[in-house]
């Protein structure tokens, strides 16, 4: 009897080919799309469309967006560390794409799980070590092992899969492209060559200059203990508020830039990514976390976050500290509930009001404007906080100036 094995799908070129390859390798394939927000209902039909035509046995389709909010976004953003400072791992989606996988094998006793990951790229890596964390099963990486024995993988590909009578969209030859309710991110052709993207080409969710609005925009966000609750007042569940602070800030040019960073196999990697709303979440998020987190909080939970998102990006999301450091960061949210005002006249946003019932402030102690305590307690604290400073700079001064020299 053929074997069973379930594939990560999503209907582009390089799972398209898994399909066949894996079907000449012998296997009965489930194919399984796990829909995070990056496509709508016409694209997901014919991403069913697209399995079964090529050979699939069988084709499953499973909403992860739920998922990638409660289990990403939501801690992120709470932590609000970039990964390299620039980029807010977008990628994230292969953990829940991986989770869904090796569930579905479980669930039909399949023999074996797969995926479409190159062997150049740090996706392979995520999915890899989710995949051996979740199943025992047997993993096959088509497209890594083609690129044991072909020189110009994508192109074999193309010609492989036209041979066998299927079509290849025209941007697959020339980009490799990734879509969920994060952003976008592309990579491929000029890119890759470190020169400046074709803007014509390389825009999904953000407008150009051009076409920027006129009149400025003005987003109020509500969030409740570090989580997003509502636009505009508006209550919403996750996914929902996420995909509509795409369109707004998307529709201002917010949120799109060029990232290069050292792969986890110790390439460079370039991609053009986009996350119009993302970036105007963490925007806000920070303008309120600021006003509202003690300043030992606030000086300490950048480097926790800092890791969790090294960890997330290397594909180490199962790791036990990945989940004690989760627990760090949601805990040092339990006051940061408010309001926050974020405004953009194009490329980039602001927050430009904070409302909180939690703000760390004092009425009778503003800064530069009054204080409630004395000049003479002023005076008393610098010294007292300065004081080992302060003597170790006489000291060295009397040792290399004694008294009497001229």
């Amino acid at each position: 009897m053929p074997k069973t094995i379930v594939l990560a799908f999503s209907g582009g070129l390089d799972t398209s080919y898994c399909v066949l390859d894996l079907i000449n390798r012998g296997f009965d394939v489930v194919t399984l799309f796990v829909d995070t927000g990056g496509v709508g209902a016409i694209k997901a039909e014919w991403i069913k469309r697209r399995a079964l035509e090529l050979g699939a046995l069988e084709h499953h389709s499973v909403n992860g967006s739920a998922a990638l909010w409660d289990d990403f976004v939501v801690p992120f953003v709470m932590g609000g560390a970039l990964y390299g400072g620039q980029y807010p791992l977008l990628c994230s989606d292969r953990t829940v794409i991986a989770a869904e996988t090796a569930h579905l094998a479980h669930q039909i006793n399949a023999d074996a799980v797969a995926h479409g990951c190159t062997a150049m790229g740090n996706d392979q890596v995520r999915f890899d070590l989710a995949l051996q964390s979740l199943t025992r099963l047997p993993l096959i990486a088509p497209i890594r092992d083609l690129m044991s024995s072909v020189a110009l993988p994508r192109e074999h590909e193309i010609e492989f899969l036209n041979k066998a009578g299927f079509d290849v969209e025209a941007d697959a030859s020339r980009y490799s492209i990734n879509e969920n309710i994060l952003g976008v991110t592309m990579s491929g052709s000029e890119i890759d060559e470190f020169e400046a993207p074709d803007e014509s080409q390389t825009r999904r969710m953000t407008a150009p200059r051009a076409q920027w609005p006129a009149e400025p925009l003005t987003v109020s966000l509500t969030f409740e203990q570090g989580a997003l609750t509502a636009i505009d007042g508006e209550r919403g569940d996750g996914p929902a508020m996420l995909k509509a602070l795409n369109e707004h800030f998307g529709a201002y040019g917010v949120g799109r830039d060029i990232y290069t960073g050292d792969t986890v196999i110790g390439l460079k990697g370039r991609i053009v990514f986009e996350a119009p709303g993302l970036v105007a979440l963490l925007c806000a998020h920070r303008a309120l976390k600021e006003t509202t987190l003690t300043k030992s909080q606030a000086s300490f939970s950048p480097m926790i976050a800092s890791k969790w998102s090294e960890l997330v990006y290397s594909g180490l999301f199962h790791d036990p500290l990945r989940t004690d450091l989760d627990r760090f960061i949601r805990s040092s949210q339990q006051r940061v509930t408010g309001e926050v005002l974020v405004q953009t006249d194009g490329g980039s946003c602001t927050a430009v009001a904070v409302r909180s019932a939690n703000t760390l402030s004092n009425p009778d102690a503003v800064y530069a404007q009054s204080a409630d305590w004395s000049a003479a307690e002023a005076e008393g604290f610098i010294k007292l906080f300065g004081l080992s400073s302060a003597t170790w700079s006489r000291t060295e001064d009397s040792h290399l100036n004694p008294a009497g020299s001229a």
